[in-house]
């Protein structure tokens, strides 16, 4: 949780300073996705925790307090750059940037998909060669047992 905030914060500043010195919003494109990435990682741990069978389990409160107020950060932190770019930026930044971050968590869902879709079909071809070799070693093992019991 503390490397998705420092790494959300690392992001803020440089995407602020880069605004605020007069810079496209396109030259700062790198920190805006660190910073897309850090609030979803965050909120995916948070929803990953509430979820977890283990937390059930052991009783323990989800919703802890440190997340929440992290969460709360980045919300603020977040209207304070949309401040930034109706300030500082030319007329419809903000809109370009409210339209740039939404095709950034787009892409960043897809290519989460199609990684859990790549992980899953390996996985199957791996269970397929594991079924193989364990038909084709008992088949072996028959064959050996019978030519073995036919010599006795």
């Amino acid at each position: 949780m503390l490397a998705e905030l420092a790494a959300f914060n690392a992001a803020y500043a440089t995407v602020k300073a880069t605004l605020k010195a007069g810079r496209d919003i396109t030259d700062c494109a790198k920190g805006i996705g660190q910073m897309i990435g850090a609030q979803e990682e965050l909120q995916a741990r948070g929803e990953k925790k509430q979820n977890s069978i283990w937390s059930a389990l052991a009783g323990k409160d989800t919703n802890d307090f440190e997340e929440f107020m992290a969460l709360e950060k980045i919300k603020t932190q977040r209207a304070e750059l949309l401040q930034t770019l109706q300030l500082y930026g030319r007329a419809g930044l903000k809109g370009d940037y409210l339209k740039f971050e939404a095709e950034a968590r787009k892409k960043r869902r897809e290519e989460a998909k199609a990684l859990k879709a790549k992980k899953m079909k390996m996985l199957e071809w791996t269970l397929w060669g594991v079924l193989a070799l364990c038909v084709f070693g008992g088949v072996g093992g028959l064959i050996w047992m019978a030519l073995y019991l036919r010599s006795l």
